[in-house]
């Protein structure tokens, strides 16, 4: 059973690679933007940027569905921007890690994976402008940007470069997901010798 969350600012495709993925491997998908209330949405459309207030409620209804697929012992994917590591935190921990005072992450951590869909600004841009009927407005961008915090170290990620084709993106996920599975019953059976 895995948790996958495909993440990264608008317009870098996680809807796309995410349902790709989840059609490939046969997992539930979900997409972040399917939860925001209207008031989230209204204010996107809008132009204006979201905040944590804004968020956190979000955040946590999706930490209840990952939790849900969990006990369920579902593979699940969700598309979510995940921009913070607070906000990662969030997905990961629910609720309780937005009034924790340390900016470390839990044990729970390793039960989410995060793949980072990686581009520059000037690709995703493009892709935003041939985008038609999402509420983000694509002046949002920089916005986006400027709130990122890629992820680091001890969080559970893969980076993937933004600059191949949907499949070569899905396959090198794919690949990487094998790859830590392999590890991890590798480490299992070391620790049990």
């Amino acid at each position: 059973m895995v948790l996958l969350v495909v993440m990264g600012v608008s317009g870098s495709g996680k809807s796309t690679v995410g349902s790709h993925l989840a059609t490939k491997l046969g997992w539930k998908f979900y997409d972040a933007d399917d939860y925001h209330p209207t008031e989230n949405t209204k204010k996107m459309a809008q132009g204006i940027p979201l905040n944590d207030q804004d968020r956190i409620p979000w955040l946590c209804k999706l930490h209840d569905i990952l939790m849900r697929e969990e006990s369920a012992g579902q593979s699940v994917i969700l598309a979510c921007s995940a921009l913070k590591k607070m906000y990662r935190r969030i997905l990961v921990s629910g609720g309780d890690a937005v009034y924790s005072k340390s900016d470390q992450l839990d044990s729970a951590t390793g039960k989410v994976l995060f793949i980072h869909l990686d581009g520059s600004m000037e690709l995703i841009a493009s892709r935003l402008e041939k985008r038609r009927g999402h509420f983000m407005a694509p002046e949002l961008l920089q916005s986006q940007f400027n709130t990122l915090e890629p992820p680091s170290a001890p969080e559970n990620f893969i980076t993937v470069s933004l600059e191949k084709p949907v499949s070569e993106i899905v396959s090198e996920i794919e690949k990487s997901l094998h790859l830590e599975k392999c590890f991890s019953r590798a480490v299992s059976e070391l620790d049990a010798h």
